[in-house]
């Protein structure tokens, strides 16, 4: 009876254990398997799947949206500068998100005739995701975490926080939500993905 026992918590150990490694392991597979930004899908405004590989080969600038905060205003200046570089291979992609005090509420119809109303937005935007905590996007993940994001990891602060990504999918800067668009440093940056001359 002892043996029998002993024999049973050996055998409720092991599935334990078991349990628990293979849900590490599922995680790690799962960050193995996004070794790059293009490996990344995504749905747009209008819930479409979007391969972020068809943005190879441009300069990305990703931000996380909101229609109700203090920087929404930044909608104007993204506009700005998309239609300023758009020809020469710069794209800003907007992921509307809900996780700083409520401040985006509405539905993806909702945010995209908000946009397109009142900024005249033609940038690509996305669907409402996550971008911290337990439900985080797994474009977030990739874009926060030092396994993915050595050097310009950590989570994000609040609304309007940026990343920009060169035309190889390497993210060659951040900046934070009260960096503006049209910040001189911002758009240095952005021209010096794209080759431009920098005049000093």
């Amino acid at each position: 009876m002892i043996k029998y026992h002993l024999f049973s918590g050996i055998a409720l150990l092991l599935v334990v254990t078991l349990i628990i490694n293979s849900g590490s392991m599922g995680n790690d597979m799962e960050r193995a398997e996004i070794k790059s930004i293009y490996h990344i899908t995504v749905k747009d405004i209008d819930g479409k799947d979007v391969k972020l590989e068809q943005f190879k080969g441009n300069v990305l600038l990703i931000v996380n949206v909101a229609s109700k905060c203090g920087f929404t205003p930044q909608y104007e200046g993204l506009q700005k500068i998309y239609s300023k570089y758009k020809d020469q291979g710069f794209i800003v992609l907007g992921f509307p998100a809900n996780n700083f005090l409520g401040q985006e509420p509405g539905t993806n119809e909702q945010i995209k005739q908000f946009c397109s109303t009142k900024f005249n937005v033609t940038f690509p935007m996305f669907s409402k995701i996550s971008v911290k905590g337990k439900d985080k996007a797994p474009l977030y993940k990739y874009l926060t975490e030092k396994e993915t994001n050595p050097e310009f990891a950590g989570e994000i602060s609040w609304n309007f926080n940026k990343f920009l990504v060169d035309k190889s999918g390497k993210i060659i800067a951040r900046f934070g939500s009260r960096t503006k668009p049209e910040n001189k440093e911002l758009i240095d940056a952005i021209k010096k993905a794209l080759n431009y001359y920098i005049e000093e």
